[in-house]
């Protein structure tokens, strides 16, 4: 089954995929999404579908609606439709990521991917292309879900209100904010997380993988080149006055930022 078509029908699943997939989801608290969708009928079955494995669903159709739900309500994960009346999904997704510390799913009509690559720019944590298959989506939610549980708690060096110093680079979580040489740098939310992530391992080496486990909550699987897309558009900004940038490449391996940590 689709989740596009838009009629009633019985998925059927092995005894193993159903025993996967209760598994996956057997959490001992009710995981809240907010699914933005304009097309009720695929809503309702997205919301039937998820109900059944035990996730409490508030749907909205809206784009501009969806910001102040999702900022008050602050759920786990929120699926976003890219076409909505309103805000359209990049600009959902813009507004509420600098403060809403859950996981967002974005869903494409097109398997584009300049669409992909723009909801990940802009702080999306995974995609699904419509017509995904409902074990698929449940597979992509309960993976960013582990994800967001398994992140360790932050060191108090490391908490909100804590400035970072890094030789010439300095970074604000709190304000979503890093400067070069006290010049602010314009930064995506999505290339602010990635600093941050390179900077917690300043002057050491970070590997795809790694990278790519914490910004997607999944294995590189050797052709991905999302990361690497980011890493350029993020070295461009952090070039110094010499030229050089920040961020250096080893190649085969992954990425370094060449500042000494305090």
């Amino acid at each position: 089954m689709l989740l596009s078509q838009h009629r009633p029908s019985t998925v059927v699943y092995t005894c193993n995929e159903v025993q996967e997939l209760a598994l996956n989801n057997n959490a001992e608290q009710q995981k809240r999404i907010v699914l933005v969708e304009d097309d009720a009928e695929l809503a309702n079955l997205i919301a039937d579908f998820l109900t059944r494995y035990n996730f409490e669903v508030t749907h909205v159709s809206d784009g501009r609606e969806a910001v102040g739900l999702i900022l008050e309500h602050q759920p786990d994960l929120v699926i976003l439709d890219v076409m909505l009346p309103g805000l359209n999904g990049m600009e959902v997704c813009q507004r509420v990521r600098s403060q809403f510390s859950g996981m967002i799913l974005m869903q494409t009509a097109l398997d584009d991917d300049a669409d992909q690559m723009r909801g990940l720019e802009i702080g999306a944590d995974d995609y699904v292309v419509k017509q995904v298959r409902p074990q698929l989506l449940l597979s992509r939610i309960n993976a960013l879900l582990r994800r967001s549980s398994s992140l360790p708690p932050r060191p108090a060096a490391d908490l909100p209100t804590a400035l970072r110093l890094l030789g010439p680079l300095s970074l604000h979580p709190q304000k979503r904010e890093a400067r070069l040489h006290r010049v602010r740098l314009d930064l995506t939310s999505a290339e602010f997380e990635l600093l941050m992530l390179l900077a917690d391992s300043a002057g050491q080496v970070v590997t795809r993988d790694d990278l790519i486990k914490q910004v997607r909550g999944f294995d590189y699987d050797g052709l991905d080149r999302s990361i690497d897309r980011r890493i350029s558009r993020l070295r461009k900004k952090l070039n110094t006055d010499a030229g050089d940038s920040l961020i250096k490449t080893v190649r085969g391996v992954g990425y370094q930022l060449c500042v000494e940590a305090p």
